[in-house]
């Protein structure tokens, strides 16, 4: 099964990370970690692209495919980091999330809904890339804020260990978390505008009761208060790095939810 063989190898790849964590050092050493995860990426591109071959519908409807495709974002987030030399090593942080989903997707079964979606043709496809880019860009500042954090009380507390040596410095992790902000914000942006074009021009309202539509609305709230949390005065690097990560929690777990709990939900991103 395709599936299984991209979580083997992004299980690998977080196993190196681990094991370059556990060394401590910057340099060197994250070319066979990131080669790992790089493979795994394609592998569970081809997995998403046979299953739309096969079933004929992208995978985004049935739980265990929406998941998969879940996991696949922060896949994508994975490989915008590798070019960035040190700040590839926001794979530690982003490998756990892509491991839980793509593993819980493989227990629940990733298979074909029975539902027929409606919204279809070129708004469609424009509205899954956008809205990937723009969850990929969160992911990316999820990534960058917890190891922000996690470098920032290893600087307070003044232990320049393992996690010193190898978490990217801070100016880097903010930077990094501050553009995967805008861009996502700005390309989620872009979805919804997509999104809700169809659903007024075909069904003649933005449906706001929907599940999905609910979840999008507050993803979007999210990003708009995690940008907020950067204006002012004080340690604004430091908060920008907290609602970072309190707001993907949010939007994973309401997903999560959503997902559980709403009967005969269509698609969700």
């Amino acid at each position: 099964m395709i599936h299984l063989l991209a979580f083997i190898l992004y299980l690998g790849a977080l196993g190196l990370w681990i094991r370059l964590l556990v060394q401590g050092s910057r340099e060197g050493g994250t070319l066979l970690a990131s080669g790992m995860a790089g493979a795994a990426v394609v592998v569970h591109a081809f997995a998403l692209g046979e299953f739309w071959l096969r079933y004929g519908e992208l995978p985004l409807v049935g739980p265990g495919a929406a998941l998969s495709s879940l996991a696949f974002v922060g896949g994508l987030a994975l490989l915008v980091t590798f070019p960035l030399r040190e700040v590839s090593r926001l794979g530690i942080a982003l490998l756990p999330f892509i491991v839980i989903c793509l593993g819980v997707a493989l227990v629940a079964g990733i298979e074909p809904s029975p539902r027929t979606i409606a919204f279809q043709g070129a708004g469609f496809v424009l509205h899954v890339a956008f809205a990937f880019l723009g969850y990929q860009g969160l992911a990316v500042a999820f990534a960058a804020g917890s190891l922000y954090l996690i470098q920032h009380h290893e600087l307070k507390a003044k232990r320049l260990g393992r996690f010193f040596h190898f978490i990217p410095p801070l100016a880097t992790l903010d930077r990094v978390g501050r553009v995967g902000l805008w861009v996502g914000f700005g390309c989620l942006t872009v979805a919804l505008a997509f999104g809700w074009a169809w659903t007024v021009q075909h069904r003649g309202s933005l449906e706001a009761g929907d599940p999905k539509v609910i979840w999008a609305v507050l993803s979007w709230l999210v990003f708009v208060g995690i940008l907020l949390s950067r204006v002012g005065r004080g340690s604004t690097e430091h908060r920008g790095a907290l609602a970072a990560v309190i707001g993907f929690g949010v939007v994973i777990g309401s997903y999560v939810v959503l997902r559980l709990t709403a009967e005969g939900t269509g698609l969700f991103l």
